[in-house]
């Protein structure tokens, strides 16, 4: 079956950095878009950032756009946030989906705090 575990969270200072890991298993990897997504206490769930596949053409929300990278690596069967330059209202539980399989992983806490 379809299983995403996602890694890489943690508590970061302003300004600093973090790349979420979330490995897919269950499916052709490269075949699929993978998105990120994250959700603060008390908000809805948002899109942050998708990779389509093959093109490996990238969105981004706009609140992350020039800060957050999203990447693939195919042989792995995973996909990485990159994240720079983060702020408080970064924090959030990210989640790793696959859209196609309506999949979710676990989630993975980033905590940005002085």
């Amino acid at each position: 079956q379809v299983q995403l575990v996602e890694s890489g969270g943690g508590l970061v200072q302003p300004g600093g950095s973090l790349r979420l890991s979330c490995v897919a298993s269950g499916f052709t990897f490269s075949s699929i878009g993978m998105s990120w997504y994250r959700q603060a206490p008390g908000k809805e769930r948002e899109l942050v950032a998708h990779i389509i596949s093959p093109t490996g053409i990238t969105n981004y929300a706009d609140s992350v756009k020039g800060r957050f990278t999203i990447s693939r690596d195919n042989p792995k069967s995973t996909v990485y946030l990159q994240m720079n330059n983060l702020k408080p209202e970064d924090t959030a539980m990210y989640y790793c989906y696959a859209a196609h399989f309506n999949s979710w992983g676990q989630g993975t806490q980033v905590t940005v705090s002085s």
